[in-house]
């Protein structure tokens, strides 16, 4: 991960692997993640690009919930970095054009390219470590 010596706030993007498990499991590690960046441990970045696939109503209140805590951009950059899950290539965007530190992943896929554009990404459990939270 990139750091400032000024002392700026750490820049991330979770994936939706992420969302999921912290929304499915408020008590869990993924939900940890979740909940540093509602209280501002870390600046947290979001695209309307970055998409569930569920449904049902309690998908669209977390969205409006994440839409709340972070700052979210609509992407101009436009990647196809990850093949096997074309829908990873909209996390690398939103990271990249938010000139974010970290992208949060449990996904294999995006795990494999260990950074993109000078972006570390990193497991949740790896981040969690950074946080203190483990």
């Amino acid at each position: 991960m990139r750091s400032d010596p000024a002392g700026a706030r750490l820049k991330a993007v979770l994936d939706t692997n992420i969302y999921v498990a912290a929304f499915t499991s408020p008590t869990g590690k993924s939900a940890a993640v979740w909940n540093a960046a509602r209280r501002g441990r870390y600046d947290l970045f979001a695209s309307s690009a970055i998409r569930f696939r569920v449904g049902d109503h309690r998908v669209q209140k977390a969205v409006r919930l994440v839409a709340r805590v972070a700052q979210v951009i609509v992407p101009s950059t436009v990647l196809n970095v990850v093949v096997a899950d074309p829908d990873d290539n909209r996390i690398l965007e939103c990271a990249i054009d938010a000139q974010v530190d970290v992208v949060v992943s449990n996904d294999k896929h995006l795990l494999a390219l260990k950074a993109h554009g000078g972006i570390a990404i990193v497991s949740g459990a790896a981040f969690r470590r950074v946080l203190g939270l483990t």
